[in-house]
């Protein structure tokens, strides 16, 4: 097999409707500055209904890295390990013949039957999924990112965090219109970036699979100079939310949770008091920061994409973009990725394929377990059979695959962790701490493992502040999507040996699709 490039691009925590390009096919100026994704979206295919299919960092990563759900990959929650039986994109790399190589981090707990409990991967929140060739670690203490900055003669604070408090030592606590005290050339976007480059270079011009991670546009929210100041909150939408926060509350209790328990510390060096009581004002400017620290990245993928063009690659290079899970911004007086608003959940997603039509967008539902089978798929390695995704290569090459899914899919699980504790105040067992979401274009359903239910009406309330579940006059449609949900789980559950079978003659191995 003739070895290709790919060049797989995670950001982290990057809305779905923070794509420019899709904006101005809705015939909407966009606010946003992005011309590097611009241009990727110009020479590939932009897919404008794309989901993780679970929150937060460490389930959402090992859903993309496995291509499954989670509910068959059980990495449920940030710190929950990984089993060591799943198959990984590193290792069918491997298979394939490719050193995968990553630069940032996978977010990802370690089988305890693999190793001992001293093992220091259990101290932290999450480490680097075995398989992958590190040449630009970011780990959970950050150690090598700042080991780099000191190396580049910057004074490092007693408390290393400190790079991301905002300038000054009169700056209002949570405030987010001062810039970092990191200066740009030196932020973990730039790091990133340089490691990136340097492996890169080092390859010159042997084939490469690069796993690129950015930590931006994920909190804290701070941006370095000229980046702070880029983008007026004038400029920002408000936050779609209810009058207040007891308004929202009444929806769900897991919401009330979230709106009770939610500090703006975990998203401020700075912070203080609680995310719901934050008003417009804040969270425009907060709004504002985020769209710079978007643009901070895409700048610096200007400088990937440029080395590509310049040692001509460019035209050999599979290259995707997409992030690991989305943002509330303040939508519902939440922050973060949690719950079951679409903000948390949709995400971004490009795909370059060399020789490929430009210019395309895809409205059909595509979710994170979709891109482990896509790029093994053009590198025509193996599809694991336990994959739960499926190629989006017709889509790239202009048309649409057969029995495509007409839904999206995405559970979440809310048990109890060390920096949010729902389980314990919603009095509920620790496996019984779960939702999962069906989605298409009408309706929204999710349903809980022992709370209720919830059903939107997606074109009277496409925000979804109106539950339905209990209302008589849609008791069929909620029956007919709580089916729908058990017969996706059905259709979905573990399956990596279920295609093979003992007979008279042998053991057999059967394809899918293929009759008995």
């Amino acid at each position: 097999m003739m070895k290709k490039n790919i060049l797989l691009i995670v950001v982290d925590q990057w809305r779905g409707d923070c794509v420019p390009h899709l904006q101005r096919a809705d015939g909407r100026l966009p606010i946003l500055r992005t011309p590097n994704l611009d241009r990727l979206c110009a020479e590939g295919t932009t897919f404008r209904n794309h989901v993780t299919v679970t929150v937060p960092c460490g389930p959402a990563r090992a859903s993309l890295l496995t291509g499954l759900y989670q509910m068959n990959h059980r990495a449920c929650q940030n710190t929950i390990p990984l089993d060591a039986r799943h198959d990984t994109l590193p290792r069918a790399l491997r298979r394939a013949g490719y050193e995968p190589a990553l630069v940032g981090y996978t977010t990802t707990t370690p089988d305890p039957r693999t190793t001992g409990p001293a093992d220091p991967r259990f101290t932290v929140l999450g480490d680097m999924m075995d398989g992958w060739r590190p040449v630009g670690e970011f780990g959970p203490d950050h150690d090598a990112y700042f080991g780099w900055v000191a190396q580049q003669g910057f004074e490092l604070p007693a408390h290393r965090d400190d790079i991301w408090l905002p300038e000054g030592e009169d700056a209002v606590p949570g405030a987010t219109d001062r810039p970092a005290r990191i200066p740009a050339h030196l932020s973990d976007s730039a790091y990133f970036t340089e490691r990136a480059l340097s492996y890169l270079k080092g390859r010159d011009g042997k084939p490469f699979f690069l796993h690129l991670g950015y930590y931006r546009p994920h909190p804290p929210f701070v941006a370095s100079a000229p980046y702070h100041a880029m983008y007026s909150p004038a400029d920002m939408d408000a936050p779609v939310r209810a009058a207040d926060a007891v308004a929202e509350a009444a929806q769900h209790p897991l919401l009330q949770f979230y709106l009770e328990n939610s500090h703006q510390s975990k998203f401020f060096r700075s912070g203080e008091g609680m995310v719901a009581e934050m008003d417009d004002a804040t969270l425009r400017q907060m709004r504002a920061t985020y769209f710079g620290m978007m643009t901070e990245v895409d700048d610096q993928l200007g400088r990937v994409f440029a080395y590509l063009d310049e040692t001509g690659q460019w035209d050999e290079t599979l290259i995707v973009f997409t992030s690991d899970h989305g943002e509330q911004l303040g939508d519902h007086h939440l922050l973060g990725k949690i719950g079951y608003f679409d903000e948390s959940f949709r995400i971004p997603l490009v795909v370059k394929a060399p020789g490929e039509i430009g210019g395309l967008i895809v409205a059909e539902p595509t979710e994170s377990i979709d891109l482990m089978p896509t790029m093994l798929d053009w590198l025509g390695a193996e599809v694991p059979r336990a994959c739960d995704g499926a190629s989006v290569m017709d889509f790239v090459r202009g048309t649409r695959p057969r029995d495509w899914r007409t839904e999206l899919h995405y559970e979440y699980d809310f048990r109890d962790v060390h920096y949010s504790r729902p389980e314990t105040a919603l009095e509920l067992d620790m496996d019984s701490a779960s939702l999962c979401v069906v989605q298409d274009v009408n309706y929204k359903y999710v349903h809980f493992a022992a709370l209720p239910p919830l059903f939107f009406d997606l074109n009277a309330d496409p925000r979804q502040f109106r539950n339905l579940a209990d209302d008589p006059a849609v008791a069929e449609l909620v029956r007919d999507y709580a089916q729908r949900a058990l017969t996706w789980r059905l259709r979905h559950v573990e399956r990596t040996l279920t295609h093979h079978r003992s007979t008279p003659a042998g053991l057999e191995t059967r394809t899918s699709g293929e009759k008995s």
